[in-house]
């Protein structure tokens, strides 16, 4: 088992090997992240020492209406220049002559993006919730996957999120549904009460979501709910490790699954390996099996058969 990042390591070690690196170099590097986020480093030949980072989300409009924009002009607003390719929607660039001292800092917090993008519909239920309005809050949706959304919405005394994670193979769906109806009853018996309640439902969508149009409506298809208390996001660190790792839930899920299966491949493997041995024990010798003789010639050697005379036969025998 590995320990998942909220952040981009491919993209981290990327930007920080350019960072350090003593000599500008031509570099065309596209990199692919969790939830299909593409990332695109470039250096022109004309000037080396301008590194241009372009991402692309295919849910930045979603996450842009609830306020992303702001939070990219805050997090990266030095780097920020408009887009330089239509197929990316954000463009960073960095004077690698003019980097600040703590460049493995720069590189983290870069490769950070994604997860200060998909935060901004978090953020703004927080502060719903917050404002102490009355009622629930608008329900903000981020198709972050194919086929697969994250539901947000706040109200008076909790937050809930929702995931529509899809089972594209049968094994993946008993698997599935095995971890996730464990991970409720886990919750249930658990006598951590830190932890947000968690519910899950399989084809029929919770009652938040059920009045949405084009939602399937079959066994590939899950549904897992957190209800995040004021716990979980009263104060600003809390509310940052709620964020980054309610995030990780379905690359969890999806991760352990292929773990999973890897194991019973493994056993499997294992089995057979075995069922070999036995098999291969209970052969026969062949070369004590065979009792035919050859002659000097390599022919087989039959003994003749020889008809019996009539006085060799005794009357009443």
């Amino acid at each position: 088992m590995i320990l998942l990042e909220p952040n981009s390591r491919v993209l981290e070690e990327t930007l920080l090997a350019r960072f350090t690196s003593e000599k500008p170099e031509i570099v065309e590097i596209t990199l692919v992240d969790f939830d299909n986020v593409v990332y695109h480093v470039q250096t022109s030949a004309e000037q080396r020492t301008l590194l241009n980072l372009s991402v692309e989300m295919k849910y930045f409009n979603e996450v842009l209406s609830y306020g992303a924009d702001e939070i990219l002009k805050r997090e990266y607003g030095d780097y920020l220049i408009p887009v330089v390719n239509p197929q990316y929607q954000i463009t960073l660039q960095f004077n690698l002559e003019q980097l600040p001292e703590d460049k493995t800092a720069l590189a983290r917090h870069v490769s950070m993006l994604k997860r200060n993008m998909l935060a901004s519909s978090f953020i703004r239920a927080f502060e719903y919730w917050e404002s102490q309005q009355e009622g629930a809050g608008p329900l903000m949706a981020t198709h972050y996957r194919d086929s697969e959304a994250i539901y947000v919405q706040a109200q008076q005394d909790r937050v809930t999120v929702i995931f529509s994670t899809l089972f594209k193979e049968e094994v993946d769906r008993v698997l599935g549904k095995v971890f996730l109806q464990e991970f409720v009853d886990a919750r249930r018996q658990s006598s951590i009460q830190n932890a947000p309640q968690v519910f899950y439902s399989s084809r029929e969508p919770p009652l938040e979501i059920r009045h949405l149009p084009d939602l399937r409506q079959d066994e590939s298809v899950g549904y897992v709910s957190f209800v995040l208390f004021p716990r979980h996001f009263a104060d600003q660190e809390a509310r940052e490790k709620t964020i980054s790792q309610i995030q990780l839930f379905r690359d969890y899920l999806h991760y352990h699954i292929k773990c999973a299966k890897a194991y019973m491949h493994s056993r499997m493997r294992t089995r057979v390996k075995e069922f070999l041995k036995v098999i291969n024990r209970a052969k026969p010798d062949r070369t004590t099996a065979s009792s035919e003789k050859r002659t000097a010639t390599g022919r087989y050697f039959r003994p003749q058969f020889r008809q019996p005379t009539s006085s060799q036969f005794v009357e009443g025998e």
